[in-house]
């Protein structure tokens, strides 16, 4: 099946719109562009797909209220534009979806959501519940109360992270341009790239990480996000606000990024890309060669090193001899235990120090590889 037939019959897709899109010149809500996007999500909902929205415009909102002019340049300010924004964002969006007779609920995240592993599981659970009961979450980061240290940077990452939390069929990033282009848009000549099979194939295009004068976002985010997507099996594709139902439709608008791998386990995407490494292990080269090839769990004899401090069970980098990352993991020993360990064989293990040492360090079904 072609990845914009996997949009078109995703029976879960999350769609990301960004703040220029909700937004007018002035900066304010664009009411009738807010209300044109709940129209198609709910013409999809109307047709059996469940929907999730990650949405922008929460600063946005928040400017004219405030009588600010643009977005502000400090946290302060741009944590109480918005406190003040998220409500009105919301009141339009219950608002808009009412009149289709939807329900929505509101789920501000932040980081820390997605790098502990209970707090993983527990939203987990919420949007699935939510999407059980009929309702369309619409997840925004908690930008009221997030510092730099635990912003996601940008909502396209979170819509990615998303994405899997609710075991997505496909992602729609919405945005003020159809797609990628072989320059920028503007640029006489430029033509949209249709279909990228490998990310690999567009490394030389011209990309900006300069968003809109009321976002944080740029073409770069979006790629981060679509590579975080589709390196775990969910379908991406890219479009501009306005082609949304088209793109929904399966349309060639945009451009359409094939899932890079089969599905992964929500385990796994939490290992790979929200996960927050709390140590690192050093590997000989036949332990790191091993782990990379993805059959094998590393085993005790295989390190070499340990950095950082950690309990049981937090996640882990496993670098080569070189110092790549070659794997994430869960490690099944504290950081003060491991010395007497590493470089040990199995056999050694259970004699001199019993059997619940002669185990791997970090599990085969416990570890990541390095994309």
């Amino acid at each position: 099946m072609q990845s914009r037939d996997q949009v078109a019959a995703a029976a879960r897709v999350v769609l990301k719109v960004g703040s220029s899109s909700l937004t007018a010149s002035d900066g304010t809500l664009d009411s009738a562009a807010l209300t044109g996007l709940v129209d198609t999500l709910a013409a999809r909902r109307a047709g059996g797909g469940q929907v999730v929205l990650v949405t922008s415009g929460a600063v946005a909102a928040g400017l004219a209220p405030l009588g600010l002019t643009g977005r502000p340049k400090d946290t302060a300010t741009l944590q109480a534009a918005a406190a003040v924004g998220q409500g009105l964002l919301m009141a339009r969006y219950t608002e808009a979806f009412a009149a289709h007779g939807l329900s929505v609920a509101q789920v501000l995240l932040t980081s820390d959501d997605t790098v502990h592993r209970s707090r993983f599981a527990n939203a987990q659970r919420t949007l699935s519940r939510l999407l059980d009961l009929g309702v369309i979450p619409i997840i925004n980061e908690n930008d009221a109360v997030t510092t730099d240290e635990l912003k996601f940077g940008d909502n396209d990452r979170l819509a990615a992270l998303v994405a899997h939390l609710v075991r997505a069929d496909a992602l729609v990033l919405l945005t003020d341009v159809d797609g990628l282009h072989t320059a920028a848009p503007s640029t006489p000549g430029a033509e949209r790239i249709a279909l990228v099979t490998d990310l690999a194939d567009i490394a030389a295009v011209p990309v900006t990480s300069r968003g809109s004068a009321v976002g944080t976002g740029g073409m770069v985010t979006k790629l981060e996000s679509v590579r975080i997507a589709t390196g775990d099996g969910i379908p991406v594709l890219l479009t501009a606000a306005e082609f949304a139902a088209a793109a929904l439709a399966g349309a060639d608008v945009g451009t359409c990024f094939t899932a890079a791998a089969a599905r992964t386990s929500a385990r796994q995407a939490w290992l790979a890309h929200a996960a927050k490494v709390r140590g690192r292990l050093r590997l000989d080269q036949g332990a790191a060669l091993a782990v990379a090839a993805g059959e094998a769990s590393l085993l005790p004899a295989g390190v070499t090193g340990v950095e950082g401090h950690f309990d049981a069970g937090d996640p882990v980098e496993l670098l080569s001899p070189s110092g790549q990352v070659v794997a994430r993991g869960l490690a099944a020993f504290a950081a003060a235990e491991l010395p007497q360990l590493i470089g040990r064989q199995t056999p050694w293990l259970q004699e001199a120090l019993g059997p619940e040492y002669a185990r791997p360090v970090v599990p085969r079904d416990f570890l990541v590889v390095a994309g």
